[in-house]
């Protein structure tokens, strides 16, 4: 595993920095040299960049941007990189060491890991050349914090706080992290965890507030986006342009969209699907069982996993999140996602076909790139689906489970070889 994790990072890292035989004239990715690097000039003078459309973040983002500012003996491109394969084998450290076997017996795989090295060489340069793998590697920490240190520590109040830490530093980086609260157990615990999360984002805000102004501009910067191309409530359109829809792909509000009759609807329809997995979830976590250990990292899955499906947006750093979520599921033999996370990795290569290789022609109307845009679309609405239906399946109480079980409607989790 080591060998692999190394030999691929050594290729992709390389393609990203642009040296040795992946050299190219035009420099480093355009969302590094052309983004990301004017924002950091922007940011170090202590201003947001309220004026880019295409900054609609939390003043969180501002961290991973100004961090490679620490690395002083390269350029900011080159930097930003390397804090990025830093965070990616920290990542991959964190998923080693929870997938060793512990003291007191409890199973444990390294099968995390080696979705974590296979994943991300599936998605080709794209997790190098954006800061999400530097929120993954925080949503992960808080996961593997909340269970605990190493192969000797169980989890406790240090865990909680920690879990609930980490998760309100990446909630002010990128929000989606908050959806790792879905799985918190009842009683103090939960409390603990909710309340180093939300003083940790408020302690945040505050300090942005008072130091940068316009540090919640994010929360109205999205208002006029429509629908991504590449997001799911976009494939009916990706049919319609060939049948006479009178729309057009376009630039918008710093994204590419479809812009043209019927889009408002569809995004109207995508943003109350999105409420109705919010209302899903509420329901969920009222009436589970959230006692076992798995529940947490698998909850967490499969809320993003609803989320990204919903959402107007489905960007291919997207992957880089449900990867690393799947990745901390497969730690635990017992989890309740195996064929999710399965369906997540095959949605990797097909993610990487189109972004960037096919990009330009999905643009144009390519069939085969709609087409591989499509499936890869559809594998992860499945995998969103299956996630909801297993992880309710999993921790339903006791009592509705032995009667499912005894009805013949449902099957002990020891023989169902995915559980």
């Amino acid at each position: 595993m080591a060998a692999l994790w190394a030999v691929t990072r050594i290729l992709l890292v390389a393609g990203s920095l642009k040296v040795g035989p992946f050299a190219a004239p035009g420099g480093l990715d355009y969302s590094v040299s052309e983004v990301y690097q004017p924002w950091f000039e922007l940011l170090r003078t202590g201003t947001f960049p309220l004026h880019d459309v295409a900054w609609q973040y939390p003043p969180g983002a501002a961290g991973p941007l100004l961090l490679p500012a620490l690395l002083q003996f390269t350029d900011y491109g080159h930097a930003f990189i390397l804090v990025c394969a830093l965070c990616d084998a920290l990542v991959a450290f964190l998923l080693l060491r929870a997938g060793r076997p512990r003291a007191d017996g409890s199973p444990r795989s390294l099968a995390g890991c080696w979705i974590w090295t296979l994943g991300l060489p599936l998605l080709w340069t794209t997790p190098w050349n954006r800061f999400d793998v530097m929120v993954t590697a925080l949503a992960v920490a808080a996961l593997v914090a909340a269970a605990g240190s190493g192969r000797r520590g169980a989890a406790g109040p240090w865990s909680d706080a920690a879990f609930g830490l980490l998760v309100g530093l990446g909630t002010l980086v990128k929000v989606w992290p908050v959806l790792l609260l879905a799985g918190i157990a009842r009683g103090r615990r939960g409390r603990v965890a909710l309340v180093a999360a939300g003083t940790t984002v408020l302690l945040g805000t505050l300090l942005f507030l008072a130091t940068m102004p316009g540090a919640l501009s994010f929360l109205t910067a999205q208002q006029d986006r429509g629908i991504e191309f590449e997001a799911l409530p976009a494939l009916p359109f990706q049919l319609l342009r060939h049948l006479g829809w009178t729309g057009h792909v376009g630039v918008h509000e710093g994204s590419t969209e479809f812009l043209g009759p019927g889009v408002g609807s569809v995004a109207l329809v995508g943003e109350l699907l999105s409420v109705a997995a919010l209302g899903w979830l509420l329901w969920w976590a009222r009436r589970s069982d959230r006692g076992a250990e798995t529940v947490l990292p698998d909850a967490a899955f499969t809320a993003v996993l609803l989320f990204v499906a919903t959402s107007r947006v489905l960007s291919p750093q997207y992957l880089v999140w449900l990867v690393g979520l799947a990745a901390v599921c497969l730690v635990r033999p017992a989890t309740s996602q195996r064929l999710p996370a399965l369906l997540v990795l095959l949605a990797c290569p097909l993610t990487m076909a189109v972004f960037p290789f096919m990009g330009r022609a999905l643009v144009h109307g390519s069939v085969p790139a709609a087409l591989l845009l499509t499936l890869r679309d559809l594998l992860i609405g499945a995998a969103a689906l299956l996630a909801a239906r297993r992880l309710w399946t999993a921790t339903r109480p006791a009592p509705e489970r032995t009667a499912a079980t005894e009805l013949g409607t449902d099957r002990p989790a020891a023989l169902d070889p995915v559980a």
